[in-house]
Protein backbone atom coordinates (compact mmCIF):
# COMPACT_ATOMS: atom_id res chain seq x y z
CA UNK A 1 0.00 0.00 0.00
CA UNK A 2 1.41 3.11 -1.18
CA UNK A 3 0.67 6.40 0.70
CA UNK A 4 0.62 10.11 -0.25
CA UNK A 5 -0.54 13.12 1.52
CA UNK A 6 -2.49 15.77 -0.20
CA UNK A 7 -2.70 19.50 0.94
CA UNK A 8 -6.12 19.81 0.67
CA UNK A 9 -7.21 16.52 2.67
CA UNK A 10 -6.67 13.39 3.87
CA UNK A 11 -3.33 11.12 2.79
CA UNK A 12 -4.57 8.99 0.07
CA UNK A 13 -3.84 5.25 0.30
CA UNK A 14 -3.12 3.48 -2.73
CA UNK A 15 -4.70 -0.06 -2.74
CA UNK A 16 -4.18 -2.85 -5.19
CA UNK A 17 -7.76 -2.43 -6.28
CA UNK A 18 -6.72 1.27 -7.38
CA UNK A 19 -4.25 0.10 -9.23
CA UNK A 20 -6.17 -2.48 -11.18
CA UNK A 21 -8.87 0.01 -11.53
CA UNK A 22 -6.48 1.94 -12.90
CA UNK A 23 -4.99 0.12 -15.80
CA UNK A 24 -8.29 -1.69 -16.43
CA UNK A 25 -9.88 1.91 -17.23
CA UNK A 26 -6.46 2.56 -19.09
CA UNK A 27 -7.28 -0.45 -21.18
CA UNK A 28 -10.81 0.74 -21.73
CA UNK A 29 -9.77 3.99 -22.84
CA UNK A 30 -7.73 1.99 -25.60
CA UNK A 31 -11.24 0.03 -25.87
CA UNK A 32 -13.50 2.78 -26.53
CA UNK A 33 -10.92 5.29 -28.86
CA UNK A 34 -10.72 2.51 -31.35
CA UNK A 35 -14.16 2.17 -31.51
CA UNK A 36 -14.65 6.24 -31.63
CA UNK A 37 -12.35 5.55 -35.01
CA UNK A 38 -14.28 2.66 -36.06
CA UNK A 39 -17.48 4.29 -35.70
CA UNK A 40 -16.75 6.22 -38.73
CA UNK A 41 -18.48 9.32 -36.99
CA UNK A 42 -21.30 7.27 -34.89
CA UNK A 43 -22.52 6.01 -38.15
CA UNK A 44 -21.63 1.92 -37.63
CA UNK A 45 -24.04 0.64 -34.84
CA UNK A 46 -21.66 -2.10 -33.15
CA UNK A 47 -18.51 0.57 -32.77
CA UNK A 48 -20.90 3.30 -31.72
CA UNK A 49 -22.46 1.11 -29.19
CA UNK A 50 -19.04 -0.02 -27.45
CA UNK A 51 -17.73 3.37 -27.53
CA UNK A 52 -20.95 4.39 -24.86
CA UNK A 53 -20.73 1.63 -23.27
CA UNK A 54 -16.27 2.03 -22.50
CA UNK A 55 -16.39 5.66 -22.91
CA UNK A 56 -17.55 6.20 -19.40
CA UNK A 57 -16.29 2.75 -17.68
CA UNK A 58 -12.97 4.18 -17.93
CA UNK A 59 -13.77 7.83 -16.47
CA UNK A 60 -15.07 5.75 -13.82
CA UNK A 61 -12.52 3.28 -13.48
CA UNK A 62 -10.10 6.58 -13.37
CA UNK A 63 -12.28 8.31 -10.61
CA UNK A 64 -12.15 4.72 -8.33
CA UNK A 65 -8.49 5.04 -8.94
CA UNK A 66 -8.00 8.75 -7.94
CA UNK A 67 -9.54 7.86 -4.63
CA UNK A 68 -6.60 6.07 -3.62
CA UNK A 69 -3.73 7.28 -6.17
CA UNK A 70 -2.33 11.24 -6.74
CA UNK A 71 -4.15 12.96 -9.61
CA UNK A 72 -0.82 13.57 -11.21
CA UNK A 73 0.14 9.93 -11.33
CA UNK A 74 -3.71 8.56 -12.22
CA UNK A 75 -4.26 10.78 -14.50
CA UNK A 76 -0.17 10.35 -16.69
CA UNK A 77 -0.63 6.82 -16.10
CA UNK A 78 -4.46 6.63 -17.58
CA UNK A 79 -3.38 8.73 -20.43
CA UNK A 80 -0.28 6.76 -21.36
CA UNK A 81 -0.98 3.56 -20.88
CA UNK A 82 -4.59 4.01 -22.93
CA UNK A 83 -2.51 6.18 -25.57
CA UNK A 84 0.01 3.25 -26.13
CA UNK A 85 -2.41 0.41 -25.69
CA UNK A 86 -4.18 2.51 -28.57
CA UNK A 87 -1.24 2.71 -30.71
CA UNK A 88 -0.18 -0.96 -29.90
CA UNK A 89 -3.91 -2.28 -30.97
CA UNK A 90 -3.60 -0.70 -34.52
CA UNK A 91 0.02 -1.85 -35.06
CA UNK A 92 -2.05 -5.10 -34.36
CA UNK A 93 -5.10 -4.12 -36.22
CA UNK A 94 -3.17 -3.33 -39.17
CA UNK A 95 -5.21 0.31 -39.66
CA UNK A 96 -1.63 2.09 -38.28
CA UNK A 97 2.20 1.38 -39.60
CA UNK A 98 4.62 0.51 -36.72
CA UNK A 99 7.91 2.24 -37.17
CA UNK A 100 11.09 1.98 -35.30
CA UNK A 101 10.92 5.33 -33.68
CA UNK A 102 7.03 5.06 -32.93
CA UNK A 103 8.08 1.95 -31.19
CA UNK A 104 10.93 3.08 -29.30
CA UNK A 105 8.74 6.45 -27.99
CA UNK A 106 6.23 4.08 -27.31
CA UNK A 107 8.47 1.81 -25.31
CA UNK A 108 9.65 5.43 -23.63
CA UNK A 109 5.78 5.72 -22.41
CA UNK A 110 5.28 2.64 -20.84
CA UNK A 111 8.89 2.89 -19.33
CA UNK A 112 7.60 6.19 -17.86
CA UNK A 113 4.53 4.84 -16.72
CA UNK A 114 6.35 2.21 -14.51
CA UNK A 115 8.15 5.03 -13.00
CA UNK A 116 5.58 6.79 -11.87
CA UNK A 117 3.94 3.87 -10.54
CA UNK A 118 7.15 3.13 -7.90
CA UNK A 119 8.02 7.15 -7.77
CA UNK A 120 7.82 8.34 -4.03
CA UNK A 121 6.63 11.26 -2.68
CA UNK A 122 8.57 13.70 -1.66
CA UNK A 123 8.61 14.28 2.24
CA UNK A 124 6.28 16.86 3.35
CA UNK A 125 7.14 20.53 4.54
CA UNK A 126 6.21 21.40 8.06
CA UNK A 127 3.25 22.97 8.41
CA UNK A 128 4.47 26.95 9.97
CA UNK A 129 3.85 27.36 13.47
CA UNK A 130 1.60 30.41 14.44
CA UNK A 131 3.75 30.05 17.98
CA UNK A 132 6.01 33.21 18.11
CA UNK A 133 8.39 31.26 20.15
CA UNK A 134 9.17 28.32 17.58
CA UNK A 135 10.05 31.21 15.00
CA UNK A 136 13.07 32.59 17.31
CA UNK A 137 14.23 28.96 17.67
CA UNK A 138 13.91 28.77 13.91
CA UNK A 139 16.52 31.56 13.54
Amino acid sequence: MAVSRSSNGPAKVATGAHWLALLASAGLEAVWAIALAESRGFSVLLPTIVFFIASPLSMVGLGYAMRGIPISVAYAIWTGLGAALTVGVSFVMGTEEPSPLKVLFLAGIVGCVIGLKFAKDPDPRPEPSNDPSMDAMRR
